[in-house]
């Protein structure tokens, strides 16, 4: 929001949320049946293709916004390296709404205009008039527009809320009050009114126009420099007629420099370019990919979660990951996602994170959930997590944390699989259990003397059960095989505290994966079920509480948190990611994997001494 808003700041249609698609409805509906019922001669082409097209600019503004991650999260050709934040996320998250008002307007148009309908799909003298009229008129009145849209009475009710995205996303380029997009399209309709009233229009000049522009605004936005020096040197007049990301970056953190739309000619001609350009130009051309300290490695958890990564939506990213009726729709793009990750087949980098000067990135395989499960899916995952392994190692990484299933005792033994294979790795292993173990101890509500162990015994299961019990805490468990395989894995002394209970009248349950629905239901009313597996239990009682998988909030000074862990809140990471951080700035020279658990006081207070916290409130189900 500007930090005066003007007149016209909101969008007509922002009452009506995420059915504000609806606006379209009744065109694209009109455009279908007339197409369909209409004579051959009378159909139009030009007026069935505007949703489509508008569908078109949606996908080529989300490639732009994924690849544009991408690259700044790997720090290669990065331009700004302050970071971004939630708030950011949230003011960006209607850039649609420019799509959707400038369909309106089409199908106005369309339907309005004497020579805007029945339009060919090609005609040379209305492609050369609509570059003209935009290296003319356009430019040339966008530079005094934009000049006047920065005097303190413009700026302050309207243009400063596109200015406060510092550190720019493709995205951030359409971000501006409604007021605002309409003088935009008023001058960006200059060429494509002058080629209607002259006859000379055609659906390449008008489609093609729209995507120059919106291919220049995502370029211009994107945050890292991708034009090659060599283009300048060969045609030096370029740089009047074309600008870079870092040309209009200075924009964005100077403010009074680098006016210009596409073409920088007019900052040379009013003297307003920035000094600084060309050499921001190439500092960042030179900029080779950023070397984290410390890596996180997940994976992919259904074929949905690809829009949850920072890399996909990004309002999506940054909410717990949750399910949407809408993507149902969108079943084709992710089958295709699916064949592009598998073809892919190698781990990337999805973001990265500033805390202090530990440089942290999060780096994902291209493996689902049930993929973890089938056995012939092993060795091809083992894999991939090693190659990683010894990526991280051949990079100078010191410490690598494995998330999620990418850790399970079936699959690689904790991780204690790649220690045996490559036994002179400099790189640290870190399963976090340790710190997961810190988590689920300390959400135990002072006072409880007994709990209820459920779900498959793990790593993180024994030692929960053995804290407790070496704390005076009574486990209990239900089933016989249960109780004898803890008893074994405890020994004489800690296993006197182990109860094999025959109720389920417990009102704090310790649950990991294979809680079933039915165990679920025989809780006592109020129950308390603390998770101590990387996925969450199926919450179906409305009168229990559910805590989240063990987790901590982070401090302010985790920088570049702009997306949610899976289905944890904002600002909230997991316990084994968590690990990998602080394994890394205590510079722990060990391997936490396979049976061994890092000392759990100790990784607990040094968790709480450099800022991570306890949620304080639980995830109470709400049905």
């Amino acid at each position: 929001m500007a930090s005066k808003p003007g007149v016209l700041t909101d969008w007509p249609w922002k009452h009506l949320g995420s059915f504000k698609y609806m606006v379209l409805a009744p065109w694209v509906v009109h455009s279908i049946y007339s197409y369909m019922m209409k004579d051959e001669k009378e159909r139009d082409l030009g007026n069935l293709l505007i949703f489509p097209f508008l569908m078109s600019r949606m996908l080529h503004n989300q490639i732009w916004i994924s690849f544009s991650r991408y690259r700044t999260a790997k720090g290669t050709n990065r331009i700004v390296d302050k970071t971004i934040d939630f708030e950011q996320v949230d003011r960006e998250s209607n850039w649609d709404d420019q799509i959707l008002f400038n369909g309106t307007l089409f199908y106005v148009g369309n339907m309005a205009l004497k020579g805007a309908s029945h339009l060919p799909i090609w005609r040379t003298d209305g492609v050369i008039i609509t570059i003209l009229l935009h290296m003319g008129p356009v430019e040339f009145l966008y530079y005094w527009l934009h000049r006047a849209l920065h005097h303190h009475y413009l700026y302050s009710r309207y243009h400063s809320h596109h200015h406060s995205s510092i550190v720019t996303e493709p995205i951030s380029s359409v971000i501006h009050p409604f007021g605002e997009h309409i003088a935009y399209f008023m001058l960006f309709a200059i060429p494509m009114l002058t080629a209607v009233f002259t006859g000379t229009a055609s659906i390449a000049s008008l489609a093609g126009y729209v995507f120059f522009i919106d291919f220049m605004n995502n370029l211009g936005h994107c945050n890292f420099e991708l034009i090659p020096k060599r283009l300048f040197s060969l045609f030096p007049p370029l740089k009047y007629l074309v600008y870079t990301p870092s040309f209009h970056s200075l924009h964005h953190t100077q403010f009074r420099t680098n006016y210009s739309l596409f073409m920088p000619i007019y900052d040379h001609i009013y003297d307003t370019l920035d000094k600084s350009t060309d050499t921001l130009y190439e500092t960042s051309l030179r900029r080779p990919e950023e070397l984290p300290d410390a890596v996180h490695l997940t994976h992919l958890t259904t074929p949905e979660s690809i829009y949850h990564l920072r890399l996909g939506f990004a309002s999506l990213a940054s909410r717990p990951q949750a399910s949407k009726w809408y993507l149902w729709v969108m079943w084709p793009v992710t089958f295709w996602s699916m064949m592009v990750t598998r073809i892919y087949g190698r781990t990337f980098v999805v973001e990265r994170n500033i805390f202090g000067n530990l440089k942290l990135q999060t780096w994902a395989i291209p493996k689902y959930n049930i993929q973890y499960l089938m056995q012939w899916q092993r060795e091809s995952i083992n894999s991939l997590i090693e190659d990683a392994i010894m990526e991280a190692e051949g990079r100078g990484i010191r410490v690598l944390s494995l998330g999620l299933m990418n850790q399970g005792e079936e699959l690689n033994k904790n991780g204690e699989l790649y220690i045996r294979r490559n036994p002179q790795l400099k790189v640290k292993v870190v399963d976090g259990s340790s710190l997961a173990v810190a988590v689920v101890l300390n959400s135990i509500p002072k006072g409880t003397t007994q709990v209820l162990l459920r779900g498959i015994l793990s790593k993180v299961s024994y030692s929960i059960a053995l804290a407790l019990c070496q704390r005076g805490i009574q486990v209990s468990t239900l089933y016989e095989d249960e109780y004898n395989k803890l008893k074994l894995m405890l020994g004489t002394e800690a296993s006197n505290n182990l109860v094999l209970a025959k109720t389920y009248a417990l009102k704090t349950w310790l649950v990991g994966e294979g809680l079933r629905e039915g165990e679920q239901m025989k809780a006592l009313k109020g129950t308390m079920f603390i998770p101590f597996s990387q996925f969450p239990p199926q919450k179906i009682r409305s009168d229990c509480f559910y805590h989240y998988t063990p987790s901590l909030a982070t401090p302010k000074y985790l920088q570049n948190v702009d997306s949610c862990e899976n289905w944890l809140p904002r600002r909230v990471m997991s316990a084994w990611r968590i690990a990998g951080i602080i394994h890394a700035l205590e510079g722990w020279n060990v391997n936490e994997c396979g049976n061994f658990v890092f000392n759990i006081d100790k990784v607990w207070e040094a968790t709480i001494r450099h800022g991570f916290h306890p949620l304080k409130m639980l995830n109470h189900f709400d049905p």
